[in-house]
């Protein structure tokens, strides 16, 4: 997660799009306390794939997880084995 003031997020705007199009999430901080105002993410994020709402740093889902079960899990699975 990257915090950014207003007058930072103003003039970083496009690098602050290019993280949070990488799956990065921005807060936007506003006053001296920097109280969070705002919430950047990107709709689509381009080269990560999250599963559910899981923001777990360094966990990506890759494409084995779309592999099909070996068969002795599929039984399992089915009810079919311990």
């Amino acid at each position: 997660m990257i915090k950014a003031t207003i007058f930072e997020a103003k003039t970083n705007l496009s690098e602050l799009l290019k993280k949070a199009q990488e799956g990065e999430t921005v807060i936007i901080t506003s006053g001296r306390e920097r109280t969070p105002i705002a919430r950047l993410e990107a709709i689509h994020p381009v080269g990560k794939k999250r599963l559910g709402a899981l923001e777990t740093p360094g966990f990506t889902l890759t494409d084995a997880f779309f592999d099909p079960l070996p068969e002795e899990e599929l039984r399992v699975w089915n009810g079919e084995g311990d």
